[in-house]
């Protein structure tokens, strides 16, 4: 009897990351001998649970059909939207069509990350009625600034520093994404958009290492992680 797998992936890159302030948007960005990019889906590929990656792109994208991907998990390509949160429901969307009853969204520009991260995150998100996603607690002091003069500490006990992987029920997923509406600033990543609705997402202790690509230089710490993992 043919049965659909559970779990798929969704990489929404349709952004053009302006912060880091290139030509190229930074998931084509080559570091350690491959794109950004190609580097985040063999981060996903290292679970066996996750069948299928679906990457959502922007319609003037002329980079993606260039690359070439070694891992054995099948790639999607999907139109994304405006937003992250288009993208990811674009993707989503896909794959709940296809049958895929949860769901993992990763950066596109998040790189380094390791297999028992991945591992552990896809466990809870799926046991867990609301989804579970990759995060730290913050380390440093924290400032409310007016400007940049300082207005008060802000106490660090209780705050995390949201990563990816994010892992949901799809259809739970989707439907807070729509009802909270992709175009709402409200939802800075998926966790946000099942809170918007009630929901209590686990959070799962992730590494500093994780790191996304957002400010220049970013990419040379990358590097320097992905080059010592592979050592």
């Amino acid at each position: 009897m043919d049965k659909h797998p559970s779990l798929a992936a969704v990489i929404p890159a349709a952004g053009v990351g302006s912060r880091m302030k290139l030509a190229t948007p930074k998931q084509y960005l080559t570091i350690a001998g491959q794109t950004v990019l190609q580097h985040s889906v063999a981060a996903l590929a290292q679970d066996p649970r996750i069948q299928r990656i679906f990457i959502a792109i922007a319609t003037t994208d002329t980079y993606a059909q260039q690359l070439q991907f070694t891992v054995d998990v099948p790639i999607t390509w999907v139109v994304g939207g405006a937003t992250r949160a288009a993208s990811v429901a674009a993707g989503v969307q896909a794959a709940k069509q296809q049958g895929y009853a949860f769901i993992a969204v990763h950066d596109a520009a998040r790189p380094c990350l390791q297999a028992d991260e991945l591992a552990a995150v896809i466990s809870a998100g799926m046991q867990h009625s609301d989804g579970a996603l990759l995060a730290i607690p913050v380390a440093d002091t924290l400032k409310r600034a007016d400007g940049k003069v300082v207005r008060e500490t802000i106490a660090r006990k209780h705050l995390w520093r949201a990563q990816t992987p994010q892992v949901f029920a799809s259809d739970k997923l989707l439907q807070a994404l729509t009802k909270v509406g992709v175009e709402n600033g409200d939802i800075t990543d998926e966790a946000s958009a099942i809170e918007l609705q009630g929901g209590q997402p686990q959070l799962v202790e992730g590494r500093a290492t994780n790191i996304k690509i957002t400010q220049p230089g970013d990419e040379a710490l990358a590097t320097m992680y992905l080059n010592n993992r592979n050592l």
